[in-house]
């Protein structure tokens, strides 16, 4: 695998924070005008919320919450994408925006722009960045086992698909689950196994396969997927083992951590425990959201991990994050890479 180019990874994905103001509410600092916009209250209880250039901000069913929901179509969460962050209507639900409320926003760059692709055999539109590998993807089902193009030009280790006309969850795909298997977004269930989602096909450099489930591929319904590529110095996506021990298992990215998403992912039920390197600017990162539930976010000392210069590491003994023996995906982006002529530096 060649280096990365990325020199700065805040170019390509960057965490902001924030504090609502329950008026319209202009949140700038992102350092880029993104194309994926992820916002989770911290200090109430709220859903998530999912919004993307491609479905575009007010008026084009443009909104998505972490649970069973239909993509809805407000006014009042994210109403555009600015060139450098992103700008708010009133969110009267306390999503995005309720007054005096402490927020977080995970934010990832695209194409700011869309390309027709016919790479599958459903026809999809993209917005891909090959230097970062990430793409969104919107698509509309067919009922019948299929390809889909992603744009990426490198294979994707992560997908995750959201029906927007449905009611059913957010479908997952990992790399190191393999193609026969299926995580649940909005569940703590533990992997299922369905030919149904992924068609028992591993994704190629030009587009990744689904199967006849409702949650992937339903007849007529709409899609949006959100598509992953792992570079070198910026991005991975993996798995570990835990140890059930204080002093936990180390897992190496090759860059210093700035987020990372982790799953209890084979034999029984977990949280999917979110850190980033705002919330704790010092190790150990212990202030956890979590995707599966709307619950305010968490500080205790049992979610403690360090973020290293070249990965992270487990300091607690919970089975959500490190219980001896059993098996974690993870999706991680980086602070700073430790490659080529800007190495990273210990926290």
């Amino acid at each position: 695998m060649a280096y990365t180019t990325i020199k700065k990874p805040t170019d390509y994905f960057n965490t902001k924070l924030y504090t609502g103001n329950g008026s319209t509410n202009a949140i700038t600092g992102v350092g880029f005008q993104p194309d994926l916009t992820w916002v989770k209250v911290r200090s109430t209880a709220a859903y998530h919320v999912l919004q993307d250039a491609v479905r575009g901000a007010t008026g084009t069913a443009n909104y998505s919450m972490i649970s069973a929901s239909a993509a809805s179509d407000v006014s009042d969460a994210i109403t555009s994408f600015n060139s450098d962050g992103f700008s708010l209507g009133t969110d009267s639900n306390a999503r995005s925006n309720a007054n005096g409320e402490t927020q977080v926003a995970w934010n990832w760059l695209g194409a700011n722009g869309t390309a027709a692709n016919t790479n599958g055999d459903i026809a999809s539109t993209v917005s891909a960045n090959t230097t970062s590998g990430f793409s969104i993807v919107s698509y509309t089902g067919t009922g019948s086992n299929a390809t889909v193009g992603h744009g990426l030009g490198s294979t994707p280790k992560m997908i995750i698909v959201k029906n927007r006309s449905g009611t059913q969850g957010w479908g997952v795909y990992h790399a190191s689950l393999g193609n026969t298997k299926y995580l649940q977004l909005n569940a703590a269930d533990a992997a299922g196994t369905a030919s149904t989602f992924w068609n028992n096909t591993t994704p190629t450099n030009q587009v990744f396969s689904i199967g006849t489930s409702g949650w992937v591929n339903d007849s007529g319904s709409n899609y949006i997927a959100y598509c992953f590529a792992e570079k070198q110095g910026f991005s991975k996506f993996g798995s570990y083992v835990g140890n059930g021990n204080a002093d936990g298992t180390f897992v190496y990215t090759g860059f210093k951590p700035a987020f990372v998403l982790t799953k209890y992912s084979t034999s029984t039920s977990g949280w999917w425990q979110i850190l980033d390197n705002k919330r704790d600017v010092y190790n150990p990162t212990s202030h956890a959201l979590f995707a599966n539930v709307n619950d305010s976010e968490y500080n205790l000392s049992n979610y403690h991990t360090d973020y290293l210069s070249n990965g992270f590491k487990l300091r607690n003994t919970l089975a959500g994050g490190n219980a001896s023996g059993g098996t974690y995906i993870y999706m991680a982006f980086a602070e700073e890479p430790l490659v080529g002529d800007n190495p990273a530096t210990a926290r």
